[in-house]
């Protein structure tokens, strides 16, 4: 094991907090920033556009009437963007968030999380605070380059984590520290639309991606200060600390010597193939939330600003409650024995895309009544939190040692949908109607059960026999740690006496 420096030892007397628990919170405010950057503009685009003006009778291809709440001052901008062009600058940044899913899960597993992540983080921030300069100066052109830049930054950070988490968190933790990091991005969603709303309706439309930016930068300075990318060489982490951690996780194997990706057997495993159809089905829900619920309040329910701003972001409000107390929830049933992983998993993700189906598509027979209908998308979102406890964390069950790949590939292939639904929805809504929208819905009803069915069939909670590498040196400093036999070996290598 590395040798902590004296003046670590030191400092570490200073963090009442573990390690691990910090590093959860960096986590789950990486996440946070990267959504809020990421979902700004669906607010912002509301005051960039000139705003229809279509209303009628007929509640099923009318746009309802609009709310009194700012005088009008919703009236839109200057921007002739059509519906269609509007979903390609929303799905534009999913065009570079694809690209970069693979090469972070690599690098991050080669050379460790904390730069892959932290970087990531730092250049989207940095493209988010040029958003303006590209509107202002370029156009729709300038705005969509844009957005691909800042996906390519930001398509590193599900994958990073992944590794992070898996050299951090013990099994019996998985849960609720897990569902911590990954609830940033619905706290993220809930700050990026109320907050965007606010400045919207305070200041000129350009604060929206100064302050989000900003925010980006002062995240990356703190953690590159505070966090490491393994517990060994993490230099002012208690000894206690640190000795539990290789107790419970051992050494995740990272170095340049390690064998090629089992690329064939990650592809052709029968769980993976599972895991990914779920993450297809609730990136399909949830794009469509989270990119174009903003346009759907301004354009078809008609409300102001600061409505818009406050009745977009409480269904995340009530996801973010969900993901956190299922993961809770999950570590209960798990360590008591109530139900094994892979049924605890499935249960979760069953929960998560069923309920969301059925009352998305509600939502959209309540009509004008604004009460009811955010009181509908926000059961909805609510019950979409428990995908956190499900099929999110599966990649870290079926392997520890890839766990970035894994979520590179699912959360790469899952981001597809990015790129699609937001497109589709602009295609599918010329007129931004109430029954253009339903129709929507129900393709998103579809798409959830069917992906959600194959999950419950063929999901696994167990590691996966690809996990299983070789075990080689290191380096001199890890020689005790050699000694100790790795946490995954023995599990395989029974395995194979088994079936010999």
């Amino acid at each position: 094991m590395t040798q902590q420096p004296q003046w670590g030892i030191s400092l570490s007397r200073f963090f009442i907090i573990p390690q691990r628990v910090i590093l959860a919170i960096m986590g789950f405010l990486a996440i946070l920033n990267a959504y809020t950057m990421r979902i700004c503009l669906s607010q912002a685009i509301t005051v960039l556009v000139v705003k229809k003006n279509v209303t009628g009778d007929d509640s099923d291809t009318a746009i309802c009437e609009a709310d009194d709440l700012d005088d009008g001052a919703n009236s839109g901008g200057e921007y002739e963007w059509s519906e269609e062009l509007q979903g390609l600058i929303l799905s534009s940044f999913y065009i570079g968030y694809i690209v970069t899913h693979i090469p972070g899960g690599l690098l991050a597993e080669k050379f460790g999380g904390k730069w892959t992540l932290g970087l990531g983080i730092l250049s989207t921030a940095i493209f988010t605070m040029l958003t303006p300069l590209a509107i202002q100066q370029g156009g729709s052109d300038w705005l969509i380059v844009t957005r691909v830049l800042m996906g390519l930054g930001e398509g590193t950070t599900f994958p990073a984590l992944s590794v992070l988490l898996a050299a951090w968190v013990p099994a019996n933790e998985r849960g609720k520290l897990g569902a911590l990091v990954l609830g940033g991005g619905q706290v993220g969603t809930i700050m990026g639309n109320l907050l965007s709303g606010v400045f919207l309706d305070e200041y000129d439309w350009p604060f929206v991606f100064y302050f989000f930016g900003g925010l980006g930068v002062i995240w990356f300075l703190i953690f590159i200060l505070l966090c490491f990318s393994d517990p060994t060489s993490h230099p002012f982490i208690k000894p206690s600390e640190r000795e539990y951690l290789v107790k419970e996780i051992g050494n995740i194997g990272r170095n340049k010597s390690l064998p090629p990706t089992p690329w064939k057997a990650i592809l052709t495993n029968l769980p993976m193939f599972a895991l990914v159809c779920a993450q297809i089905g609730h990136d399909w829900g949830f794009y469509i939330m989270v990119t174009d619920l903003p346009k759907y309040m301004a354009d078809v329910l008609q409300f102001s600003i600061k409505a818009n701003g406050l009745y977009s972001s409480l269904p995340y409000v009530m996801m973010w409650i969900v993901s956190v107390g299922s993961g809770f929830v999950a570590d209960y049933l798990i360590r008591r024995n109530i139900m094994n992983t892979t049924n605890t998993r499935k249960v979760m993700t069953g929960l998560a895309a069923f309920g969301p189906a059925i009352f998305m598509v509600g939502a959209s027979y309540a009509g004008c009544d604004r009460t009811l209908v955010v009181v509908l998308f926000t059961i909805c979102m609510g019950l979409m939190g428990a995908f956190y406890a499900g099929m999110k964390l599966t990649p870290l069950d079926l392997s520890p040692n890839y766990a970035g790949t894994l979520m590179a590939i699912t959360n790469g292939i899952g981001a597809i949908t990015g790129v699609i639904t937001p497109y589709l929805v602009g295609v599918m809504t010329p007129n931004a109607s109430l029954l253009e929208w339903r129709t929507v819905f129900w393709v998103a009803f579809a798409v959830l059960f069917v992906t959600a069915i194959v999950y419950c069939f063929w999901a696994s909670g167990e590691i996966q026999p690809f996990n299983n590498i070789p075990i080689e040196p290191r380096s001199v400093d890890f020689e005790a740690e050699e000694r100790k036999p790795h946490p995954f070996s023995d599990h395989q290598t029974k395995s194979a006496q088994h079936s010999s």
